[in-house]
């Protein structure tokens, strides 16, 4: 049986109105090239970005991982988990991270009251180790190895 091509794959959901495409799809876009890092030379463990009318409509992709970039206001996926998912980290009433911090459920939110705290919880989830510890769930498998190389890499270019 073939293995299906989306299953190590993480969807990076933005908001599809002007604002949304501007400001927080090159924040996805951020955290695509971790995810694409972190996945080494596989490349089905991989980040794909999409608009929220293209995930809410396409049919099979409930059950991979998904981490959704904009607030309710921007992103009609944020809108839909705002009720579902649990503050992991909330600064202020200013930016928030909602995702299950056991990581058991795959699904996160990721957004601020405007673009400059989007971009401040987008660099918390990856600086506090947010987005290493949901794809260590969303593989299966421990990131430290691959983490070291890849900063041992960096440091050497």
């Amino acid at each position: 049986m073939a293995q299906d091509p989306l299953e190590k794959a993480i969807f990076l959901v933005t908001g599809s109105n002007l604002t949304a495409e501007q400001k927080d799809r090159p924040l996805a876009y951020f955290l695509k090239s971790h995810i694409d890092r972190y996945g080494g030379a596989d490349a089905a463990k991989c980040g794909i970005v999409v608009s929220d009318l293209w995930y809410l409509e396409e049919d099979g992709i409930d059950d991979c991982p998904v981490i959704s970039v904009g607030g309710p206001g921007v992103n009609s996926l944020s809108q839909h988990f705002w009720r579902q998912l649990p503050i992991g980290l909330a600064v202020d009433n200013v930016l928030v991270i909602q995702l299950d911090i056991t990581f058991e459920d795959l699904r996160a939110s990721i957004w601020g009251m405007d673009h400059e705290s989007t971009r401040e919880a987008i660099q918390t989830f990856y600086e506090k180790g947010y987005l290493r510890r949901f794809l260590e769930a969303a593989w299966d498998e421990t990131l430290e190895e691959l983490e070291t190389e890849s900063q041992e890499q960096a440091e050497g270019d």
